[in-house]
């Protein structure tokens, strides 16, 4: 089964009616014991991205406040080589990126092939943040739909497999691990008077990302909703989806690096019978 919910291109997402706390009806003593084979899993399957280099992987991660983007990061790719792996985060613009189109920032760090690229926030924020907080006019972020539409197909059309995850938290969940931040030495430093602050938009943003999920879910780039209260389960459902995806290229793959091995021995072999007539 699958524990992320895969957004179908053309219908209208309520997130509403998504719990949360759903854990998919497996217990976190199962699902950590799934995890832990798909994290091993997804170990090979990265290695065969990187070695066979005919794709390109690009994993996208949105949410509230507290969420769990840096967990997924740390919990998810823990055991991907860190040579085959880029994570890109995306603060407020620059003045540079702000001179330029909404999508230039974005798509120079997009990942070559063979790299499994992640987004910590993303393009999506010029459809949330920008809206939410009117910072361009709304005839603006609702052409954005299409922009980005396309941006994404472009990508794929090149060979980037695209999945795109919103982890999605309670306001009572995201209430409960600011409190923790804030009397946990720790973890203190990660707050912000923001965090409190965007707490007051929150149907704003739910609103904002129905019509972004909605609106941007495609074939060759899906929105998943990922319960995301329980940490254990928001990597299971990541996990997944990503060990899913990528075992459908592998045929592909292991056939490219067919192909390079019996070339490389060719090379080998004609290198040594130039010594041996020397």
């Amino acid at each position: 089964m699958s524990y992320a919910h895969r957004i179908e291109p053309g219908t209208r997402v309520s997130l509403g009616a998504i719990d949360p706390r759903d854990t998919g009806g497996v217990g976190k003593s199962d699902g950590q014991e799934r995890f832990v084979a798909l994290n091993a899993e997804l170990s090979g399957l990265q290695e065969l991205l990187y070695a066979a280099g005919t794709h390109a992987v690009l994993m996208i991660l949105q949410g509230m406040d507290t969420s769990g983007k840096d967990g997924a990061v740390r919990g998810v790719l823990m055991n991907v080589n860190p040579q085959g792996c880029r994570v890109e985060s995306f603060k407020v613009p620059t003045e540079e990126d702000l001179a330029h189109d909404f999508l230039w920032r974005i798509h120079k760090v997009t990942p070559g092939k063979g790299m499994l690229g992640v987004f910590n926030r993303s393009h999506y924020e010029d459809v949330l943040i920008a809206r939410v907080h009117r910072f361009v006019p709304e005839e603006v972020w609702r052409a954005r739909y299409e922009q980005i539409n396309q941006f994404e197909q472009m990508l794929a059309a090149s060979g980037t497999l695209i999945l795109k995850f919103f982890l999605h938290i309670s306001k009572d969940e995201q209430e409960k691990r600011l409190m923790e931040r804030e009397q946990d030495p720790t973890k203190a430093w990660k707050l912000s008077a923001s965090d409190w602050r965007e707490r007051q938009y929150w149907d704003d943003y739910q609103r904002a990302y129905e019509d972004a999920i909605s609106n941007c879910s495609t074939p060759h780039a899906p929105w998943y909703v990922v319960p995301a209260d329980k940490k254990w389960f928001r990597n299971l459902a990541i996990a997944e989806v990503l060990a899913g995806t990528l075992r459908q290229h592998v045929p592909t793959w292991r056939a490219a690096l067919d192909s390079m091995s019996a070339a490389r021995v060719a090379e080998l072999r004609t290198y040594r019978e130039g010594l041996n007539a020397q």
